[in-house]
């Protein structure tokens, strides 16, 4: 008898269970994403394994944090980065010591392609 991911195991958690298999199949994929505030005319830079929920996260965590000042928060655009966390915060670590908002606003521009050490960013559709 095989299981799926979806049945519940004694002593497990259906999601436990999901997410070692996503990452014993070497399936984490990492993304930077880059939002933006209208009301503040500021943009943020982010990476995570799930940009949707992050943004969720910005736009609604009780603390206070940079990004809870500022809100709402908008997607401008993600880009997938690899299938380490390493490569993901060395990327994003990289965009902010440019300290760059033309750079940031590249990046958000549809037609821009990443070059040079940004290059392996590939862009993510809305």
């Amino acid at each position: 008898e095989h299981l799926t991911v979806n049945q519940r195991v004694a002593g497990s958690s259906p999601a436990a269970g999901a997410k070692a298999l996503k990452q014993f199949q070497g399936f984490f994929m990492y993304y930077i994403y880059i939002l933006y505030s209208e009301i503040a005319n500021l943009y943020y830079v982010g990476y995570s394994d799930n940009p949707a929920r992050r943004l969720i996260e910005h736009n609604s965590t009780p603390f206070v944090t940079f990004t809870s000042k500022h809100r709402p928060w908008v997607l401008k655009a993600q880009f997938y980065c690899g299938e380490t966390k390493s490569d993901a915060i060395r990327i994003e670590r990289f965009i902010k010591k440019q300290r760059s908002r033309k750079l940031i606003e590249q990046l958000c521009d549809k037609n821009f392609t990443p070059s040079g050490f940004l290059a392996q960013l590939v862009r993510v559709q809305d």
